[in-house]
């Protein structure tokens, strides 16, 4: 019987439950050849939350989940060993759509810490321990979650970076806690908010024309558009200094652009 292995940390998940990739490789390794499996390979993706999810794609953004779906798609695999199904999903949208890739290769899962689960199992008591098991894992995945958002309203209120891509115009170095100009985008804040004042009748499209005919340039090195005008101009508070995160605003610790 083929089967392959799939192994996941994400940093929290890892602090918590002490479920390193070696670990989960060396459980997976010793179950199958308990079994008498044929493992023919494991995939694997560290530091990947199991709730991440491209929403508008319905697609989910795992590496080394996508290379295995592949995989199966060209390789007859009966199961995908685990060493429990929250490697595989911590919310039930990704848990429908792995489901529903696996079912479409006829392959089933063999979860180590769950030994009578199955995505074809109706059984109403395996149902119920198994689902219960997975309700446990998403309660504890948001009651992190929780515990961020009230240190980032925390640090918010103190007019710090509460995280997230730095905004244009900044930068964060890595182990710096706080927000950084980064001068030459910082020059195409200015000169955008100088053209918005001069020109108040000109559309996003123009300004963000005007900034390409100057030679000014994305963060990825390209042409603006009027939809990264309408980005920076609608942070235009940020900009002088002032820190939003949801319904906190204060003076930021940041240094104001404009």
């Amino acid at each position: 019987m083929n089967v392959v292995g799939y192994i996941r940390v994400s940093t929290q998940g890892q602090a918590r439950d002490g479920y390193s990739l070696k670990y989960q490789e060396e459980e997976i390794k010793a179950y199958c050849k308990e079994q008498g499996l044929n493992l023919i390979h494991i995939f694997r993706d560290e530091g990947i939350s199991g709730a991440k999810l491209n929403e508008e794609a319905l697609e989910i953004d795992r590496v080394g989940l996508q290379e295995m779906l592949a995989h199966l798609s060209s390789v007859q695999i009966d199961y995908v060993v685990v060493l429990n199904t929250s490697r595989l999903w911590r919310s039930d949208i990704v848990k429908v759509l792995i489901q529903r890739e696996l079912k479409k290769y006829g392959c089933d899962i063999k979860s180590i810490e769950q030994p009578f689960y199955s995505i074809h199992k109706k059984d109403p008591n395996d149902f119920l321990v198994n689902g219960l098991m997975e309700l446990s894992d998403q309660y504890q995945r948001l009651e992190i979650a929780l515990k961020l958002t009230k240190g980032r309203n925390k640090k918010a209120k103190e007019g710090g970076y509460a995280g997230g891509r730095a905004t244009f115009g900044y930068t964060k170095l890595k182990g710096e806690k706080e927000l950084k100009i980064h001068n030459e985008h910082a020059e195409v804040v200015k000169r955008l908010f100088e053209l918005k004042e001069l020109h108040k009748k000109w559309s996003l499209s123009r300004l963000a024309e005007a900034l390409n005919e100057e030679g000014y340039q994305t963060t990825q090195g390209k042409a603006f558009t009027k939809v990264q005008v309408k980005r920076i101009l609608d942070r235009e508070s940020f900009y002088q200094g002032i820190y939003t995160y949801g319904q906190i605003q204060a003076n930021g610790k940041h240094e104001a652009i404009i």
